[in-house]
């Protein structure tokens, strides 16, 4: 399993990489708040251990940050002890907060718990939208037809777009956050090719694309995946 750890303290850092690599996870660093959401990016951990107290970016930012296109748990780890303090974390989507000095066994426990949590919630749903239903697991799409099913072929970028949407159904996911997330940081700001992307989607899984019933857009903020079924 992958792991994220972001930590400004260098004795922390190395002896919870060396731990938990010889537990047998893959451990990836940063010691600031921008490293991480960078390496969150490029290596889409499957655990996030996340200090509060990082320069730059703070651990909240971090959060709300990497929580806006990502499902994977997220455990923090801080010197702060306060309650004001653990609440804001969970309510900007933390799933677990351990504070510092801790013990390793009880750091490994939480980490335990939080992978059996994860398995046993249906990570790559299978969704409707109208007639036509999307399955992540398979990276099936399909549009019911009087004559059967009509299987739709997406490209592997449409396929981001759309996890990303559909993970986040409901919600507004922004501009940035896709374009970060697909195509990296480099390309924050060029959101051309979002809307030739959605475009596209709009014209494969919509009835009426000129008319959306699903993929919104929140003109000038991002879009919205809305009226999903599972």
């Amino acid at each position: 399993m992958r792991i994220l750890l972001a930590d400004d303290d260098p004795q922390i850092v190395r002896a919870l990489r060396i731990t938990l690599t010889a537990k047998g996870y893959q451990v990836f660093t940063a010691s600031n708040g921008a490293e991480a959401i960078a390496a969150a990016i490029d290596h889409r951990p499957e655990l996030c251990l996340i200090d509060l107290g990082m320069p730059g970016l703070d651990g909240i930012a971090v959060i709300q940050g990497i929580r806006g296109w990502s499902q994977a748990p997220i455990l923090v780890v801080s010197g702060r002890a306060g309650a004001a303090d653990k609440v804001e974390a969970l309510d900007a989507g933390a799933d677990d907060y351990i504070t510092k000095p801790f013990a390793v066994e009880e750091l490994l426990a939480r980490i335990r718990a939080l992978t059996r949590r994860v398995a046993q919630e249906d990570a790559s749903p299978v969704v409707r939208l109208g007639p036509v239903t999307v399955d992540l697991a398979a990276h099936s799409v399909t549009r019911d037809e009087p004559d059967g099913p009509r299987q739709i072929r997406l490209t592997p970028t449409e396929w981001q777009f759309i996890e990303i949407l559909i993970r986040n159904a409901g919600k507004l996911v922004t501009r940035q956050t896709i374009l970060t997330t697909i195509w990296g940081t480099e390309h924050a700001e060029d959101s051309g090719y979002l809307r030739l992307y959605i475009s596209q989607l709009r014209r494969k899984l919509e009835q009426d694309p000129a008319n959306p019933a699903h993929l919104l857009t929140e003109p000038g903020m991002g879009y919205r995946l809305v009226g999903m079924t599972t």
